[in-house]
C-alpha cells in the first residue's frame, strides 16, 4: 500500500466502517517495520483504545514497541483553546471590559465550530512540535464530516487571518498617519495574528505535501458508505486534498453458504462492481470480514497482514 511510505496518514470514513481498526492496524505495522509511531485519535468515540485493550487519554502513551498512542478529547481542547485566546488579548483590552469579554469567550465555547477550531490547534500543535519526537503520525479521524470540516480549516481560517490582518494594517497605518509621526505602532494583536498565519501556512504546507501526507478513507460495501466516500473525496479535491487509498473492509468470502449469506453476496458483488466505477483513480485494498471484532493485538496483527499480501487492486 503506496500511503504507508508517508510520514503523516489520515485515516477517515463513515462511523462504524472500521476506520479505527484501520488506522490502529497501519500504526501497528508502521511500528513492527522500526518506526516510531504515533497514533492519534481525534474521534469522540476513542475506539483506539478498545482495540489495543488500554486506557490511553490525552497524555501520549507507549502501548507496544515503537508505538504511541494519544487520544485527543474536543472538550478539553475547546477549553484550552479558549484559555489561549484570553491569555493573547490579555493586556490589549481595557482592564475594564475584560469581564464582558471572558463572558463572551466562555459562551463562544459552545458555539457551531469551537471544537474544530481546537482540535485543529491541537492538530498543528502535533504536526508541527510533536512530530519532531516520531517517525510517522497516523491520525484515527472523527466520521466523515468532521474529518472534512477539519482537514479544510487550514484553507479557510488562512483566508480569515489573511483579512484580519489586512484590516489590522490598514487601521495601523491610519493610526500613525494621525498621529503625523510617522513611527510604526506596536500592536501586539497584529503579532498574534501573524504568528498564527504562519502555523496554519506551515500546516497547510505539509498537509498538501503528497511526498509527506497521505490520505486513506475506509468504507463498506454498502451504498451509503460508497455515496459518502464519493462526496468527500470530492469535497476534499476542492481543497487539494487528494485521497489515493480506499479500504474496503469487512468483504464477505468468495463463497457462502445458506440463503441468506448468498442473497448478502449477490448485494455486495454488486456494490463491489460500483466501488471499482466510482473510484477508478484509487487504489483499492480489500479486507475480508473477520468472524470476531478486532480487539486484541494479535487480531491487529492479522488485520495488518492483508496490507501486504496483494490485496490491493
Amino acid at each position: 500500500m503506496d500511503v504507508l511510505s508517508k510520514s503523516i496518514i489520515f485515516v477517515g470514513g463513515k462511523g462504524g466502517v472500521g476506520k479505527s481498526t484501520s488506522a490502529a492496524a497501519i500504526a501497528w505495522q508502521s511500528a513492527k517495520a522500526g518506526h516510531k509511531t504515533l497514533l492519534v485519535s481525534t474521534d469522540p468515540a476513542h475506539n483506539v483504545g478498545d482495540i489495543f485493550n488500554e486506557q490511553i487519554g490525552g497524555r501520549t502513551k507507549e502501548i507496544a514497541d515503537n508505538l504511541y498512542a494519544l487520544e485527543i478529547d474536543p472538550e478539553i481542547e475547546t477549553e484550552n483553546y479558549i484559555k489561549g485566546v484570553k491569555n493573547n488579548i490579555r493586556g490589549t483590552v481595557h482592564t475594564s471590559m475584560m469581564e464582558e469579554v471572558n463572558r463572551q469567550l466562555d459562551t463562544a465555547k459552545a458555539s457551531p465550530g469551537a471544537d474544530e477550531a481546537a482540535l485543529f490547534d491541537k492538530l498543528i500543535h502535533i504536526i508541527l512540535e510533536e512530530r519532531q519526537h516520531f517517525d510517522k503520525l497516523v491520525f484515527d479521524t472523527a466520521p466523515t464530516g468532521h474529518t472534512i470540516r477539519l482537514l479544510s480549516l487550514p484553507e479557510l481560517m488562512g483566508v480569515w487571518i489573511e483579512g484580519l490582518l489586512d484590516k489590522r494594517r490598514k487601521t495601523n497605518e491610519n493610526y500613525t498617519a494621525l498621529l503625523n509621526d510617522g513611527e510604526p505602532r506596536e500592536d501586539p494583536i497584529y503579532d498574534v495574528l501573524r504568528e498564527r498565519q504562519e502555523r496554519f501556512s506551515k500546516a497547510r504546507d505539509i498537509l498538501l505535501d503528497a511526498k509527506q501526507t497521505g490520505f486513506v478513507f475506509v468504507l463498506n460495501p454498502e451504498r451509503l458508505p460508497i455515496l459518502e466516500t464519493k462526496k468527500a473525496l470530492e469535497l476534499l479535491d476542492k481543497y487539494h486534498l487528494h485521497v489515493k487509498t480506499l479500504i474496503i473492509n469487512k468483504v464477505l468470502p468468495e463463497k457462502v453458504e445458506g440463503a441468506f449469506f448468498q442473497e448478502r453476496k449477490k448485494h455486495e458483488t454488486k456494490y463491489m462492481d460500483m466501488i471499482k466505477e466510482t473510484f477508478p483513480k484509487q487504489q483499492l485494498l480489500y479486507i475480508p470480514l473477520f468472524s470476531q471484532d478486532i480487539i486484541s493485538k494479535q487480531q491487529l496483527e492479522q488485520f495488518s497482514q492483508h496490507f501486504q499480501e496483494g490485496d490491493a487492486v
